[in-house]
């Protein structure tokens, strides 16, 4: 099925409206596995009514989180649009039961302890994810021309719901920025020299400006250790980091430090907006800062803020006199 005719026009359609490869990935799953569920043999005898009865049974069955439904949906929300040409209405599907989750966060001392036992690139980016609010993807993405060293920013290009957006610099992590773009540009010089140096770009910057590709400041800056084949173009160049890299090493550090939290990267996007509402600093420009549409996402920093509750002090404590 992974190379049927009619899983390649899917794959052309994402491709012209430039979505992310792990996009593309996820919506070619779940339409490979709408298609299997069914048992349709051809595309002709697809049919509308048939995604609710899906979406129910990922729900019930598959008891699936909301997000994953979620996503499922899209995916076939994008197929009948943009590849059947058949609207999709009236989708009645049983919902999968959305629990709201306090965010796990840490304290600076928790931070520290585990940046310690980290070492570049992987600490640089831990340390980005805690300093500036970036997603781990935002972080691997980044590339050279993003970094303003003179005005202490950093630009996220295409973050989530391909919007741009200025966050910090934070000033821990900017030597060994420095660092790993001196690495990135040796790592460019050895490729031009072998006969390669060229860089994933964006679809339309990729025809307006050809040479783009070569060029130093298009480079990402926490660069791959060596060159690879770009899954959709064939051709092999020098990508950034694998994000498995980047989970390895922090689970490790997370072990070793004692931490006994679920940590992620996206953790430490939790910390920093956390932090930043303790200092004070305003709920909208934390909003800003970490790429949310809506203000009510970040509102949820403000729970984490409640000990126990709207700062309620236990009884138990109280009689105590603890």
């Amino acid at each position: 099925m992974n190379n049927s005719p009619f899983m390649k026009s899917v794959r052309d359609a994402i491709r012209l409206k430039q979505m992310a490869l792990s996009t593309e990935k996820s919506y070619c799953y779940w339409i490979k596995h709408f298609i299997k569920y069914h048992n349709y043999g051809s595309p002709g005898e697809i049919k509308g009514d048939d995604v609710t009865s899906f979406l129910t049974y990922l729900a019930v069955s598959r008891q699936v989180s909301p997000n994953t439904q979620n996503q499922a949906f899209n995916a076939l929300l994008f197929l009948f649009r943009h590849v059947l040409n058949i609207p999709l209405e009236n989708i009645d599907a049983v919902r999968a039961k959305e629990t709201r989750r306090i965010p796990v966060v840490l304290n600076s001392d928790e931070v520290n302890s585990i940046i310690e036992l980290l070492k570049p690139p992987f600490k640089t980016m831990i340390q980005l994810a805690w300093g500036s609010g970036m997603r781990k993807t935002e972080i691997l993405r980044l590339r050279i021309k993003d970094i303003d060293f003179d005005r202490q920013s950093i630009i996220v290009r295409e973050g989530k719901g391909r919007k741009d957006r200025i966050t910090i610099l934070p000033q821990c992590a900017v030597n060994d920025i420095h660092s790993a773009i001196l690495r990135a540009e040796h790592l460019h010089h050895l490729d031009l020299d072998e006969g390669f140096g060229s860089v994933e770009m964006p679809f339309a910057l990729a025809k307006k400006y050809p040479n783009q590709a070569r060029s130093l400041h298009r480079k990402f800056i926490f660069t791959a250790n060596r060159r690879g084949i770009d899954p959709r173009s064939g051709e092999e160049r020098r990508h950034h980091l694998h994000p498995s890299a980047l989970e390895k090493h922090l689970r490790k550090a997370v072990i070793e430090a004692g931490i006994r939290k679920k940590v992620s990267t996206h953790t430490f996007r939790h910390t920093f907006a956390t932090q930043l509402l303790e200092s004070g600093y305003d709920i909208r420009t934390v909003q800003e800062l970490l790429g949310h549409s809506d203000v009510k996402t970040t509102q949820i920093y403000t729970h984490v803020l409640n000990r126990g509750g709207n700062a309620v002090i236990s009884p138990a404590d109280r009689s105590s006199g603890i």
